[in-house]
């Protein structure tokens, strides 16, 4: 194993001077159980950052205090009924978990903790259920120390901000774009590997929009630059489908064997060249590349080739695209006069739900934990065991900490069994240090070796479970137990139930919860079918086209991570996850202008129609009726090249998107034949 680096050992320190403040003002005014405390100090920094330190160390105070409220609420009632009780906590642990899920950012520690904080007060507290209040009070007050410590050490000692990572990866997204789009209009590099960047540039996306939520409470002036962080990742996201949409019209014009005039070869290159400059880019230049991309593009009729009509759709699309790349430069300036402390005013960003939401998985692990709690708290009543609180918390807090994960018995697992390698050094504190111990000077002293070295190797990630499980067994131990009048038998019972817990914990959640990343993926791609059946469906178009778009590129995100477990590789769910993207990219375009376009109004709604029960079909896991569905978008796309009148703008818009949807979904199909007659489809 390498030695401990000196970043890693000043991550170390400051955590354990920030454990150690809160343990010494906890000592200093008495509160019952002061390792809370440093167990807690040690519980919110998981990661470097002081922002991210800051964010969770908020959530985490509303969480307990969410929590606390709540038990003191539920135990003075239902203490002589201990089912009842029971039932109550579980159910509340399971909801709050249910909520935590489905949030996905930072933000759902609150729900977490809010769940296993009344685990933690309420299961301890059924024998005095008078002193409730009391109890709820000081785990506050040692909770809340614990986060305000190593919030402020962290922010003070030498912080580490989120601004060089944050901007790190920013610019390492804006890069691996540059490198995709130079590809594509240059027509270099294989499909499969322009694949692969797509998929990876879209789970960077994810990585980069979850990271930026720290931003808000950054030490540094990144702060002030939130809104355009957000609005720059708005903007690349919709990189994305644009991209996509280009290259399949350069392709469907390959295949054809229709060479790309010159006029738009030259629009091409000189947006290929523009974006090949990097941040050096002007944004003022977009303006004559817009102007010479608009002139290249053929205007279309009635009596318009297919040829014409793919040349119109790759035309706006590239506008759109050097449209989008121009809003990037721009905010990217933004954020550098922010980070210099002179913000300026960001792009107007439109709010939505933007990342992933499983409804049913986040069911089946609040199911889980509830189940678990029952468990332990059965076998707790029926036993009478002097210990049996300490399962139930166990259980709730396993249940609920590694519910993000498709399989959490792994990592279970691997807490359960580097538990059992901490009680040997919980059972040298507890027995034999602590009780000989008697200034808090030599506590620290004594404390510090374990604390350090494991504190240390946490921040490594191949190690970082393996030593928060023995760190966290150990303060788990000296938390839980009175560390001036611990016995051998107090120790060992009180162990028991803290291995017992999180045994229940695995079993049940490889019983009720546990998926594999092949099913995972599956879910995933039936969500982006629902999504697109709704959008065809809707009456009225959605008022945030972004959210669509951002949530689509979370799903390529998500996929890429579990595909790369499965058998299966990248294969057709990876590449039906982007074609996803673009058509319901197209599907919002053309319920935007149906609504401009009353004369074809009826046949673009057929073909809505037909591609809601397209989706429909594939959730059902049926074969769409293609003929039915190709012969709808060709009946719609006739209607709308022969229209003329002043809605020519909607009327372009709704060609781009027809012909969108149709490359989507039939790829290998010719040119329509009653798209130059302008005859409607019944």
């Amino acid at each position: 194993m390498k030695p401990i680096t000196a970043e890693e050992a000043l991550f170390s320190a400051k955590t354990f001077a920030g454990a150690m403040l809160a343990l010494y003002i906890s000592y200093g005014i008495g509160l019952p159980r002061p390792f809370w405390a440093m167990m807690t100090a040690y519980v919110v920094v998981t990661q470097p950052w002081a922002g991210a330190i800051r964010s969770k160390a908020a959530y985490r105070l509303a969480g307990t205090a969410l929590g606390s409220t709540a038990t003191v609420y539920m135990v003075p009632r239902l203490a002589s009924y201990p089912v009842l009780m029971t039932g109550a906590i579980a159910l509340w642990v399971g909801a709050c978990l249910f909520v935590a899920l489905l949030d996905r950012t930072p933000r759902s520690y609150v729900f977490m903790l809010a769940g296993y904080t009344a685990a933690l007060i309420g299961f301890p507290s059924v024998s005095t259920p008078d002193a409730i209040f009391d109890t709820a009070l000081a785990r506050v007050e040692e909770i809340g120390l614990g986060i305000v410590c190593a919030s402020l050490v962290h922010s003070i000692v030498l912080p580490r901000g989120v601004a060089p990572v944050v901007m790190g990866r920013l610019d390492a997204v804006m890069r691996d774009a540059r490198i995709w789009l130079s590809d594509i209009l240059q027509g270099t590099g294989n499909a499969p590997r322009r694949d692969r960047e797509r998929r990876q540039l879209a789970n960077d996306i994810t990585q980069l929009r979850l990271l930026s939520t720290h931003i808000p409470y950054d030490v540094g002036n990144i702060r002030w630059t939130a809104e355009a962080v957000r609005a720059m990742q708005d903007r690349i996201a919709a990189l994305t489908p644009l991209a996509s949409a280009v290259e399949d019209r350069l392709r469907a014009l390959d295949a054809a064997g229709e060479p790309v005039p010159a006029p738009m070869r030259g629009a091409l290159a000189a947006v290929r060249a523009w974006l090949e400059t990097g941040r050096r880019a002007e944004p003022d230049e977009a303006l004559a590349l817009r102007t010479a991309v608009v002139q290249s593009t053929p205007a279309v009729g009635a009596d318009s080739p297919w040829r014409d009509l793919l040349l119109a759709s790759l035309g706006t699309r590239l506008r759109e695209l050097v449209d989008a790349y121009r809003d990037c430069l721009l905010l990217r300036r933004q954020i550098e006069a922010g980070l210099h402390g002179a913000p300026q005013r960001p792009m107007r960003r439109r709010p939505g739900p933007a990342l992933h939401r499983d409804y049913g998985v986040a069911l089946l692990s609040a199911v889980a934990a509830a189940v678990a709690i029952c468990l332990c708290c059965a076998f707790w009543i029926l036993t009478a065991w002097t210990n049996g609180s300490a399962a139930a918390m166990m259980a709730a807090v396993f249940c609920s900490f590694f519910a993000t994960m498709d399989n959490p018995v792994p990592a279970i697992r691997t807490f359960l069994v580097y538990t059992v390698a901490s009680i040997p050094i919980s059972a040298v504190y507890l027995l034999a240090i602590l009780p000989a111990v008697h200034s808090f000077e030599m506590l620290a002293l004594t404390i510090f070796p374990v604390a350090f070295v494991l504190g240390a190797l946490a921040s490594r990630p191949a190690l970082a479970i393996k030593a928060m499980a023995t760190l966290f067994g150990v303060l788990t131990a000296l938390s839980l137990q009175d560390t001036h009048t611990s016995d051998l038998v107090s120790f060992i019972d009180g162990m028991l139930g803290q291995l017992g817990g999180i045994a229940t914990a695995a079993l049940v959640t490889a019983l009720l919860r546990t998926i594999s990343a092949e099913r995972a993926a599956q879910r995933i791609q039936a969500a982006n079918w629902r999504e697109l059946t709704e959008l065809a469906g809707a009456a009225r178009p959605p008022a945030d086209g972004q959210g669509h778009t951002a949530r689509m590129l979370d799903r390529i995100g998500l996929l890429q991570q579990r595909l790369a477990l499965t058998r299966q590789g990248q294969a057709p769910i990876a590449d039906d996850a982007l074609q996803d993207l673009r058509v319901g990219t197209d599907i919002v375009a053309l319920q935007h202008a149906r609504g401009r376009l009353p004369q074809a109004g009826e046949a673009i709604q057929a073909a809505l129609r037909e591609l809601a029960q397209w989706y429909r079909a594939r959730q059902a896991g049926r074969a769409p009726a293609a003929a039915s569905c190709l012969a709808r978008i060709d009946g719609a796309l006739a209607h709308v090249t022969a229209l003329e009148g002043p809605a020519r703008a909607a009327r372009d818009q709704a060609i781009v998107a027809l012909i969108g949807i149709r490359r989507g979904l039939f790829p290998e199909a010719g040119a329509p034949a009653a798209v130059a007659a302008g005859a409607p489809q019944p």
